[in-house]
């Protein structure tokens, strides 16, 4: 794409308009991502590592059984979730879509003797299988990233795969001050950085999708040669309303909300966050 105004690089687009760029498979940017998620001290990419252990300890104890579960980490990154489901004793498969993710993920879980099965995939793209999980879960808000046509795919792939009682649990943004949640326009001049490891200007946006309750963020990334790659992040906040419904349209039963999983320090803050557990 080539520069033919570059105001318009900062005007709101068409709601879910698609960029021209990609970033989880950018063999830079994904290398970029990978680091982020390995830094056990931010909420950026993954959260904290406590708050990953004090994630995991909950999900366990919610599904009250002693037994050896089948578990599906989706969006898995480098293992930080599947390996401590592993080291629970419980048969793990974990699905990304980073290839420098999954690379990471087999070499760790091999130096640490876990027997974790890794696939470099979309979740949205693969065969999850049929009554085949215990326990599937999915992350830090992917499920809102998600187009509401990717979501309704997801879900419908994902009740498939669980057996008769299994449990999905997964997180969500709550549908408030989202006027709160925009971020300015800025711009950023660098010789190398996270979008790129030449010289690039970056030109960010976000911009609020009042009705459907999303808000997209928005990188206009310029090389020296004038070409242009847009990212955009389509964002969704939710009511509890709103996921009971997106759930039971699926068949999903048992349907349970906690508030109080998260720190204050979370990156949308804890009170922010909604975990939800439902069950086939």
């Amino acid at each position: 794409m080539k520069i033919e105004n570059i105001a318009a690089l900062t005007e709101k687009p068409s709601l879910y308009e698609k960029g021209t760029s990609f970033m989880w498979t950018d063999p830079y940017i994904s290398e970029q991502l990978l680091q982020v998620h390995l830094n056990p001290d931010i909420d950026l990419a993954s959260r904290k590592k406590s708050t990953i252990e004090n994630t995991v300890k909950w999900i366990l104890e919610n599904k009250k059984s002693n037994e050896k579960l089948n578990v599906l980490d989706l969006g898995c990154g480098p293992g930080l979730y599947t390996e401590l489901f592993a080291k629970n004793g419980h048969e793990v498969t974990g699905i990304d879509i980073s290839k420098n993710s999954i690379d990471y993920a087999i070499k760790s879980a091999k130096d640490k003797g876990l027997d974790i099965d890794y696939q470099n995939v979309s979740y949205l793209d693969v065969d999850l299988g049929q009554e085949k999980y215990d326990l599937v879960v999915l992350i830090y808000t992917d499920l809102g990233a998600l187009l509401p046509i990717e979501r309704e795919k997801l879900l419908a792939s994902i009740f498939r795969s669980l057996k008769k009682g299994g449990t999905f649990i997964f997180d969500i943004l709550k549908d408030k001050d989202l006027n709160d949640k925009l971020s300015p326009k800025t711009w950023e001049a660098s010789n190398s950085g996270f979008w790129k490891e030449t010289p690039f200007l970056a030109l960010s946006a976000s911009f609020l999708y009042e009705k459907e309750k999303v808000i997209l963020f928005q990188h206009a990334i310029i090389d020296n040669s004038a070409k242009i790659e847009i990212y955009r992040f389509w964002i969704h906040f939710f009511s509890q309303n709103d996921i009971t419904e997106l759930l039971k349209q699926q068949n999903f039963r048992n349907i349970e909300f906690q508030e109080d999983i998260l720190p204050e320090s979370d990156l949308w803050n804890g009170d922010n966050v909604i975990f939800t557990k439902c069950e086939k």
